[in-house]
Protein backbone atom coordinates (compact mmCIF):
# COMPACT_ATOMS: atom_id res chain seq x y z
CA UNK A 1 0.00 0.00 0.00
CA UNK A 2 1.36 3.21 -0.80
CA UNK A 3 0.70 6.67 0.84
CA UNK A 4 0.73 9.99 0.08
CA UNK A 5 -0.51 13.55 -0.01
CA UNK A 6 -2.48 14.93 -3.00
CA UNK A 7 -5.31 17.83 -3.45
CA UNK A 8 -4.58 17.87 1.24
CA UNK A 9 -6.30 14.56 1.00
CA UNK A 10 -4.72 11.30 2.08
CA UNK A 11 -3.96 8.95 -0.86
CA UNK A 12 -2.70 5.21 -0.49
CA UNK A 13 -2.14 3.07 -2.65
CA UNK A 14 -1.92 -1.02 -2.47
CA UNK A 15 0.64 -3.18 -3.55
CA UNK A 16 -0.83 -6.75 -3.64
CA UNK A 17 0.91 -10.00 -4.02
CA UNK A 18 -0.12 -12.62 -1.56
CA UNK A 19 -2.14 -10.74 1.01
CA UNK A 20 -5.27 -10.25 -1.33
CA UNK A 21 -8.36 -11.24 1.22
CA UNK A 22 -10.00 -8.16 2.23
CA UNK A 23 -11.57 -9.83 5.72
CA UNK A 24 -9.44 -10.51 8.43
CA UNK A 25 -5.99 -8.95 6.83
CA UNK A 26 -4.14 -6.28 8.84
CA UNK A 27 -3.23 -4.21 6.66
CA UNK A 28 -6.28 -3.77 5.09
CA UNK A 29 -8.23 -3.48 8.74
CA UNK A 30 -5.74 -0.71 9.38
CA UNK A 31 -5.78 1.02 6.25
CA UNK A 32 -9.79 1.37 5.87
CA UNK A 33 -9.98 2.19 9.62
CA UNK A 34 -7.40 5.05 8.97
CA UNK A 35 -7.76 6.64 5.33
CA UNK A 36 -10.08 8.19 3.13
CA UNK A 37 -8.36 7.45 -0.34
CA UNK A 38 -6.54 3.98 -1.52
CA UNK A 39 -5.89 2.69 -4.90
CA UNK A 40 -5.21 -1.08 -4.99
CA UNK A 41 -2.27 -2.41 -7.27
CA UNK A 42 -2.05 -6.32 -8.19
CA UNK A 43 0.66 -7.43 -10.43
CA UNK A 44 -0.18 -10.32 -12.55
CA UNK A 45 2.81 -12.85 -13.57
CA UNK A 46 2.39 -16.34 -15.18
CA UNK A 47 5.91 -17.00 -14.07
CA UNK A 48 6.99 -18.39 -10.23
CA UNK A 49 10.55 -19.08 -8.89
CA UNK A 50 13.56 -18.56 -11.72
CA UNK A 51 11.18 -18.24 -14.53
CA UNK A 52 9.26 -21.37 -14.21
CA UNK A 53 6.10 -21.09 -16.49
CA UNK A 54 2.66 -21.62 -14.43
CA UNK A 55 0.19 -23.80 -15.57
CA UNK A 56 -3.29 -23.13 -17.25
CA UNK A 57 -5.64 -24.62 -14.11
CA UNK A 58 -3.16 -22.35 -11.71
CA UNK A 59 -3.37 -19.22 -13.93
CA UNK A 60 -7.30 -19.86 -14.15
CA UNK A 61 -7.70 -19.66 -10.87
CA UNK A 62 -5.57 -16.85 -10.53
CA UNK A 63 -7.66 -15.24 -12.83
CA UNK A 64 -11.11 -16.10 -11.06
CA UNK A 65 -9.36 -14.96 -7.46
CA UNK A 66 -8.72 -11.09 -9.67
CA UNK A 67 -12.30 -10.77 -10.89
CA UNK A 68 -13.98 -11.54 -7.50
CA UNK A 69 -11.34 -8.81 -5.71
CA UNK A 70 -11.85 -6.60 -8.24
CA UNK A 71 -15.65 -7.15 -7.69
CA UNK A 72 -15.29 -6.92 -4.01
CA UNK A 73 -13.43 -3.49 -4.12
CA UNK A 74 -15.13 -1.85 -6.02
CA UNK A 75 -18.24 -2.46 -3.20
CA UNK A 76 -16.01 -0.47 -1.28
CA UNK A 77 -15.01 2.26 -3.89
CA UNK A 78 -11.38 1.17 -3.73
CA UNK A 79 -9.94 0.60 -7.71
CA UNK A 80 -8.14 -2.10 -8.49
CA UNK A 81 -5.02 -1.49 -11.17
CA UNK A 82 -4.30 -5.01 -13.08
CA UNK A 83 -0.97 -5.01 -15.20
CA UNK A 84 1.27 -7.90 -16.67
CA UNK A 85 4.68 -7.50 -17.28
CA UNK A 86 7.70 -5.77 -15.35
CA UNK A 87 6.44 -4.71 -12.11
CA UNK A 88 9.21 -2.09 -11.28
CA UNK A 89 8.17 -0.35 -14.34
CA UNK A 90 4.37 -0.27 -13.58
CA UNK A 91 4.65 0.85 -10.19
CA UNK A 92 7.35 3.29 -10.69
CA UNK A 93 4.86 5.12 -13.12
CA UNK A 94 1.89 4.96 -10.94
CA UNK A 95 3.80 6.31 -8.06
CA UNK A 96 4.93 8.66 -10.10
CA UNK A 97 1.63 9.33 -11.42
CA UNK A 98 -0.40 9.89 -7.77
CA UNK A 99 2.74 11.28 -6.11
CA UNK A 100 3.05 8.21 -3.53
CA UNK A 101 5.16 8.87 -1.14
CA UNK A 102 4.33 5.21 0.97
CA UNK A 103 4.49 1.55 -0.34
CA UNK A 104 2.64 -1.00 2.43
CA UNK A 105 2.89 -4.66 1.21
CA UNK A 106 2.97 -8.23 2.68
CA UNK A 107 6.47 -9.02 3.63
CA UNK A 108 8.52 -11.82 1.77
CA UNK A 109 11.78 -13.09 2.67
CA UNK A 110 12.49 -15.76 -0.01
CA UNK A 111 15.26 -15.03 -3.19
CA UNK A 112 12.79 -14.39 -5.49
CA UNK A 113 10.39 -12.48 -4.02
CA UNK A 114 13.36 -10.70 -2.70
CA UNK A 115 14.74 -9.77 -6.07
CA UNK A 116 11.13 -8.38 -7.55
CA UNK A 117 10.89 -5.93 -4.43
CA UNK A 118 14.55 -4.67 -5.16
CA UNK A 119 13.75 -4.43 -9.00
CA UNK A 120 10.54 -2.09 -7.75
CA UNK A 121 13.06 0.25 -5.64
CA UNK A 122 15.59 0.24 -7.96
CA UNK A 123 13.17 2.09 -10.55
CA UNK A 124 11.95 4.69 -8.10
CA UNK A 125 13.28 7.14 -5.95
CA UNK A 126 14.99 6.58 -2.81
CA UNK A 127 12.95 9.05 -0.80
CA UNK A 128 9.40 6.61 -1.48
CA UNK A 129 9.04 4.72 1.95
CA UNK A 130 7.96 1.02 2.25
CA UNK A 131 6.21 -0.44 5.16
CA UNK A 132 6.00 -4.51 5.27
CA UNK A 133 4.01 -6.70 8.01
CA UNK A 134 4.02 -10.25 8.39
CA UNK A 135 0.99 -11.02 8.30
CA UNK A 136 0.67 -14.39 6.65
CA UNK A 137 0.78 -16.82 9.83
CA UNK A 138 -1.41 -18.26 12.10
CA UNK A 139 1.72 -17.64 15.49
CA UNK A 140 2.44 -13.95 14.45
CA UNK A 141 5.96 -13.52 14.59
CA UNK A 142 6.19 -11.40 17.43
CA UNK A 143 4.36 -13.89 19.73
CA UNK A 144 6.53 -17.24 19.55
CA UNK A 145 8.11 -18.33 21.99
CA UNK A 146 11.97 -17.76 20.58
CA UNK A 147 14.16 -14.84 21.16
CA UNK A 148 15.08 -15.40 17.29
CA UNK A 149 14.44 -17.07 14.34
CA UNK A 150 17.19 -18.69 14.57
CA UNK A 151 16.21 -20.80 18.06
CA UNK A 152 13.44 -22.25 15.50
CA UNK A 153 13.95 -25.77 16.36
CA UNK A 154 14.59 -28.37 13.57
CA UNK A 155 11.91 -30.68 14.98
CA UNK A 156 8.50 -29.84 14.23
CA UNK A 157 6.97 -31.51 17.10
CA UNK A 158 8.65 -29.49 19.69
CA UNK A 159 7.97 -26.12 17.93
CA UNK A 160 4.70 -27.62 17.79
CA UNK A 161 4.30 -27.99 21.31
CA UNK A 162 6.11 -25.02 22.69
CA UNK A 163 3.80 -22.48 20.64
CA UNK A 164 0.79 -24.10 21.57
CA UNK A 165 1.25 -23.87 25.23
CA UNK A 166 2.48 -20.12 25.10
CA UNK A 167 1.01 -18.54 22.11
CA UNK A 168 -2.76 -17.24 21.76
CA UNK A 169 -3.51 -17.02 18.15
CA UNK A 170 -4.30 -13.38 17.07
CA UNK A 171 -8.07 -12.20 17.11
CA UNK A 172 -9.43 -11.61 13.26
CA UNK A 173 -10.26 -7.97 12.11
CA UNK A 174 -12.64 -7.30 9.74
CA UNK A 175 -13.72 -3.28 9.09
CA UNK A 176 -16.30 -3.10 6.33
CA UNK A 177 -15.88 0.67 5.90
CA UNK A 178 -16.57 1.99 2.34
CA UNK A 179 -14.73 5.02 1.22
CA UNK A 180 -15.99 7.86 -0.93
CA UNK A 181 -17.07 7.48 -4.14
CA UNK A 182 -14.78 9.49 -5.62
CA UNK A 183 -11.36 7.09 -4.52
CA UNK A 184 -12.91 4.83 -7.15
CA UNK A 185 -10.78 6.04 -9.98
CA UNK A 186 -11.05 4.56 -13.29
CA UNK A 187 -7.34 2.47 -13.90
CA UNK A 188 -7.91 1.75 -17.83
CA UNK A 189 -6.61 -1.92 -16.78
CA UNK A 190 -8.35 -5.13 -17.22
CA UNK A 191 -7.78 -8.63 -15.72
CA UNK A 192 -6.16 -10.77 -19.00
CA UNK A 193 -8.25 -14.17 -20.34
CA UNK A 194 -6.13 -17.43 -20.48
CA UNK A 195 -5.66 -16.56 -24.63
CA UNK A 196 -4.08 -13.08 -23.55
CA UNK A 197 -1.48 -14.99 -21.83
CA UNK A 198 -0.94 -17.62 -24.91
CA UNK A 199 -2.63 -20.46 -22.51
CA UNK A 200 -5.11 -22.65 -23.78
CA UNK A 201 -9.31 -22.19 -22.74
CA UNK A 202 -10.30 -25.90 -21.05
CA UNK A 203 -13.43 -27.18 -19.39
CA UNK A 204 -12.43 -28.18 -15.51
CA UNK A 205 -11.79 -32.22 -15.87
CA UNK A 206 -15.03 -34.36 -14.14
CA UNK A 207 -12.63 -36.05 -12.31
CA UNK A 208 -10.97 -33.46 -10.11
CA UNK A 209 -11.29 -33.54 -6.55
CA UNK A 210 -10.63 -29.66 -6.24
CA UNK A 211 -13.36 -28.66 -8.86
CA UNK A 212 -13.60 -24.92 -7.29
CA UNK A 213 -13.38 -21.87 -8.09
CA UNK A 214 -10.59 -18.98 -7.14
CA UNK A 215 -11.43 -16.02 -4.78
CA UNK A 216 -12.85 -15.15 -1.21
CA UNK A 217 -16.18 -15.58 -1.23
CA UNK A 218 -15.19 -19.10 -2.70
CA UNK A 219 -13.45 -20.00 -0.10
CA UNK A 220 -16.15 -18.99 2.63
CA UNK A 221 -18.35 -20.25 0.65
CA UNK A 222 -16.32 -23.93 1.09
CA UNK A 223 -16.16 -23.62 4.49
CA UNK A 224 -19.34 -23.03 5.13
CA UNK A 225 -20.08 -25.99 2.79
CA UNK A 226 -17.16 -28.24 4.95
CA UNK A 227 -17.80 -26.74 8.56
CA UNK A 228 -21.54 -26.02 8.45
CA UNK A 229 -23.42 -27.64 6.01
CA UNK A 230 -22.21 -31.37 5.76
CA UNK A 231 -20.10 -31.37 8.96
CA UNK A 232 -16.77 -32.59 7.49
CA UNK A 233 -14.56 -30.93 9.55
CA UNK A 234 -15.70 -33.58 12.35
CA UNK A 235 -14.46 -36.95 10.39
CA UNK A 236 -11.48 -34.77 8.98
CA UNK A 237 -8.25 -36.47 10.40
CA UNK A 238 -10.27 -39.82 9.41
CA UNK A 239 -10.66 -38.64 5.98
CA UNK A 240 -8.02 -36.72 5.15
CA UNK A 241 -6.22 -39.42 4.05
CA UNK A 242 -8.64 -39.67 0.58
CA UNK A 243 -8.32 -39.73 -3.13
CA UNK A 244 -11.33 -39.73 -4.61
CA UNK A 245 -14.03 -36.67 -4.41
CA UNK A 246 -14.54 -33.60 -2.89
CA UNK A 247 -14.16 -33.70 1.10
CA UNK A 248 -12.15 -36.06 1.58
CA UNK A 249 -9.97 -33.18 3.40
CA UNK A 250 -11.10 -29.40 3.58
CA UNK A 251 -9.36 -28.66 0.48
CA UNK A 252 -8.55 -25.00 1.99
CA UNK A 253 -5.27 -24.77 0.49
CA UNK A 254 -5.23 -22.77 -3.03
CA UNK A 255 -7.27 -19.83 -1.38
CA UNK A 256 -5.31 -20.37 2.04
CA UNK A 257 -2.25 -20.02 -0.76
CA UNK A 258 -2.84 -17.01 -2.69
CA UNK A 259 -4.17 -15.02 -0.08
CA UNK A 260 -7.80 -15.41 -0.43
CA UNK A 261 -8.25 -16.58 3.34
CA UNK A 262 -6.04 -16.29 6.55
CA UNK A 263 -5.00 -18.75 8.79
CA UNK A 264 -6.60 -17.37 11.72
CA UNK A 265 -10.10 -17.01 9.60
CA UNK A 266 -9.56 -20.53 9.39
CA UNK A 267 -8.27 -21.25 13.16
CA UNK A 268 -11.34 -18.99 14.60
CA UNK A 269 -14.22 -21.16 12.49
CA UNK A 270 -12.61 -24.22 13.94
CA UNK A 271 -12.67 -23.07 17.20
CA UNK A 272 -16.75 -21.68 16.78
CA UNK A 273 -17.41 -25.38 15.43
CA UNK A 274 -15.90 -27.09 18.18
CA UNK A 275 -17.77 -25.15 20.10
CA UNK A 276 -20.85 -25.29 18.31
CA UNK A 277 -21.19 -28.23 16.74
CA UNK A 278 -18.47 -31.03 18.39
CA UNK A 279 -14.57 -31.15 19.46
CA UNK A 280 -12.77 -34.30 18.93
CA UNK A 281 -9.70 -35.23 17.60
CA UNK A 282 -10.74 -34.61 13.86
CA UNK A 283 -11.01 -30.76 14.22
CA UNK A 284 -7.72 -30.38 16.19
CA UNK A 285 -6.39 -31.79 13.55
CA UNK A 286 -6.66 -29.13 10.79
CA UNK A 287 -5.68 -26.59 13.28
CA UNK A 288 -2.46 -28.82 13.48
CA UNK A 289 -2.21 -28.97 9.82
CA UNK A 290 -2.17 -25.02 9.79
CA UNK A 291 0.68 -25.13 12.37
CA UNK A 292 2.60 -27.36 10.08
CA UNK A 293 1.99 -24.24 7.37
CA UNK A 294 3.82 -22.17 10.20
CA UNK A 295 6.12 -24.14 10.66
CA UNK A 296 7.65 -24.12 6.88
CA UNK A 297 7.55 -20.50 7.17
CA UNK A 298 9.70 -20.50 10.44
CA UNK A 299 11.95 -23.07 8.51
CA UNK A 300 12.62 -20.63 5.79
CA UNK A 301 13.42 -17.50 7.34
CA UNK A 302 15.79 -19.51 9.78
CA UNK A 303 17.75 -21.13 6.96
CA UNK A 304 16.59 -18.70 4.15
CA UNK A 305 18.35 -19.59 0.53
CA UNK A 306 19.26 -23.11 2.23
CA UNK A 307 15.86 -24.07 1.20
CA UNK A 308 16.77 -24.02 -2.45
CA UNK A 309 19.99 -25.68 -2.43
CA UNK A 310 20.55 -29.41 -3.02
CA UNK A 311 21.89 -30.26 0.42
CA UNK A 312 18.88 -28.34 2.15
CA UNK A 313 18.91 -26.92 5.58
CA UNK A 314 21.04 -30.17 6.41
CA UNK A 315 23.69 -29.07 3.99
CA UNK A 316 23.31 -33.16 3.13
CA UNK A 317 25.42 -34.95 0.00
CA UNK A 318 23.37 -37.59 -1.68
CA UNK A 319 25.00 -38.80 -5.41
CA UNK A 320 21.67 -37.18 -6.96
CA UNK A 321 21.34 -37.91 -10.46
CA UNK A 322 19.15 -35.64 -13.43
CA UNK A 323 17.84 -38.28 -15.80
CA UNK A 324 16.07 -36.94 -18.56
CA UNK A 325 13.68 -40.01 -19.23
CA UNK A 326 13.49 -40.33 -15.31
CA UNK A 327 11.84 -36.59 -15.45
CA UNK A 328 9.44 -37.13 -18.38
CA UNK A 329 8.23 -40.34 -17.25
CA UNK A 330 7.37 -39.32 -14.07
CA UNK A 331 5.97 -36.05 -14.92
CA UNK A 332 4.32 -38.02 -17.75
CA UNK A 333 2.38 -40.68 -15.18
CA UNK A 334 4.66 -43.28 -17.01
CA UNK A 335 6.52 -44.90 -14.01
CA UNK A 336 6.66 -48.46 -13.29
CA UNK A 337 4.39 -47.84 -10.25
CA UNK A 338 0.72 -47.07 -10.98
CA UNK A 339 -0.13 -45.39 -7.71
CA UNK A 340 2.70 -42.84 -8.80
CA UNK A 341 1.32 -42.42 -12.24
CA UNK A 342 -2.30 -41.70 -11.07
CA UNK A 343 -1.41 -39.43 -8.92
CA UNK A 344 0.81 -37.43 -11.74
CA UNK A 345 -1.20 -37.73 -14.00
CA UNK A 346 -4.36 -36.20 -11.42
CA UNK A 347 -1.73 -33.55 -10.89
CA UNK A 348 -1.32 -32.46 -14.68
CA UNK A 349 -5.23 -32.35 -15.53
CA UNK A 350 -6.05 -30.60 -12.48
CA UNK A 351 -3.56 -28.80 -10.30
CA UNK A 352 -4.17 -30.84 -7.31
CA UNK A 353 -2.90 -33.69 -5.79
CA UNK A 354 -3.97 -35.14 -2.23
CA UNK A 355 -1.41 -34.64 0.56
CA UNK A 356 -1.04 -38.87 0.59
CA UNK A 357 0.03 -38.23 -2.99
CA UNK A 358 2.37 -35.48 -2.66
CA UNK A 359 4.18 -37.34 -0.66
CA UNK A 360 4.54 -40.84 -2.11
CA UNK A 361 5.17 -39.41 -5.47
CA UNK A 362 8.54 -37.01 -3.76
CA UNK A 363 9.66 -39.94 -2.34
CA UNK A 364 9.66 -42.33 -5.00
CA UNK A 365 11.18 -38.99 -7.39
CA UNK A 366 13.75 -38.47 -4.63
CA UNK A 367 14.48 -41.60 -2.81
CA UNK A 368 13.34 -44.33 -5.45
CA UNK A 369 14.86 -42.64 -8.26
CA UNK A 370 17.65 -40.91 -6.60
CA UNK A 371 16.68 -37.76 -8.62
CA UNK A 372 17.55 -33.96 -7.87
CA UNK A 373 14.19 -33.12 -5.36
CA UNK A 374 14.52 -29.40 -6.32
CA UNK A 375 13.28 -31.10 -9.95
CA UNK A 376 10.48 -32.07 -8.18
CA UNK A 377 10.18 -29.30 -6.63
CA UNK A 378 10.36 -26.92 -9.47
CA UNK A 379 7.59 -28.65 -11.16
CA UNK A 380 5.39 -29.17 -8.42
CA UNK A 381 5.77 -24.97 -8.78
CA UNK A 382 4.68 -24.66 -12.03
CA UNK A 383 1.37 -27.14 -11.29
CA UNK A 384 -0.08 -26.86 -7.79
CA UNK A 385 -3.19 -24.93 -7.47
CA UNK A 386 -1.80 -24.08 -3.53
CA UNK A 387 1.79 -23.47 -4.21
CA UNK A 388 2.95 -22.04 -1.57
CA UNK A 389 7.11 -21.15 -1.62
CA UNK A 390 7.81 -22.44 1.77
CA UNK A 391 5.48 -25.80 2.64
CA UNK A 392 6.29 -26.50 -1.24
CA UNK A 393 10.10 -26.91 -0.87
CA UNK A 394 10.24 -27.73 3.33
CA UNK A 395 7.89 -30.30 2.37
CA UNK A 396 9.84 -31.35 -0.76
CA UNK A 397 13.00 -30.64 1.64
CA UNK A 398 11.49 -33.35 4.60
CA UNK A 399 10.80 -36.53 1.72
CA UNK A 400 14.36 -35.91 0.12
CA UNK A 401 16.00 -36.52 3.17
CA UNK A 402 17.47 -33.03 3.49
CA UNK A 403 14.61 -31.28 5.96
CA UNK A 404 12.87 -31.86 9.40
CA UNK A 405 12.46 -35.36 8.83
CA UNK A 406 14.35 -37.03 11.80
CA UNK A 407 13.23 -40.75 10.93
CA UNK A 408 14.44 -39.90 6.77
CA UNK A 409 11.38 -41.98 5.86
CA UNK A 410 11.32 -43.93 2.07
CA UNK A 411 7.89 -44.87 0.97
CA UNK A 412 7.01 -48.18 0.11
CA UNK A 413 4.86 -47.10 -2.37
CA UNK A 414 3.15 -50.72 -3.71
CA UNK A 415 1.89 -50.73 0.18
CA UNK A 416 1.04 -47.06 0.13
CA UNK A 417 -1.13 -48.13 -2.55
CA UNK A 418 -2.64 -51.01 -1.03
CA UNK A 419 -3.52 -48.96 1.94
CA UNK A 420 -5.03 -46.31 0.59
CA UNK A 421 -6.33 -47.48 -2.80
CA UNK A 422 -6.80 -50.94 -1.88
CA UNK A 423 -9.56 -51.20 -4.24
CA UNK A 424 -7.55 -49.41 -6.89
CA UNK A 425 -10.59 -46.82 -7.51
CA UNK A 426 -8.71 -43.74 -7.71
CA UNK A 427 -5.68 -45.36 -10.09
CA UNK A 428 -8.83 -46.68 -12.12
CA UNK A 429 -10.46 -43.22 -11.90
CA UNK A 430 -6.81 -42.06 -13.93
CA UNK A 431 -5.28 -44.54 -15.19
CA UNK A 432 -8.19 -46.03 -17.26
CA UNK A 433 -6.70 -45.77 -20.81
CA UNK A 434 -3.47 -47.17 -20.02
CA UNK A 435 -5.05 -50.95 -18.18
CA UNK A 436 -7.52 -51.46 -21.44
Amino acid sequence: MIYTRKNKRELRYVWSSKTILLRHSYIHSHILRTLSSVLYHLYFSTSKRHSIIVSKTFTQFLIETITQLESNLKVLNIPLFIYTGDSGAHISQLIKEHEIDTVYLQKEWTRDENNILANVKAGIPSTIAFEETLDQFLFHPEDIPYPNFNAIPEVFTNFRKKCEKQISVLPCIRIDKILPKENLLKTNTEIPTLSHLNLEEFNTDTRSAFPFHGGENEALKRITHYFWETKKLAFYKKTRNGLVGNDYSSKLSPWLANGSISARTIYWEVKRFEKEVKKNQDTYWLIFELIWRDYFKYVSLKHQNSIFKIGGILDKEYDWHTTKIARKEWINGSTREPFVNANMKELANTGWMSNRGRQNVASFWAKELKQDWRIGAAYFESMLLDYDVHSNWGNWMYNSGVGNDPRDRKFNIARQADMYDGQGKFQRLWLQDSLF
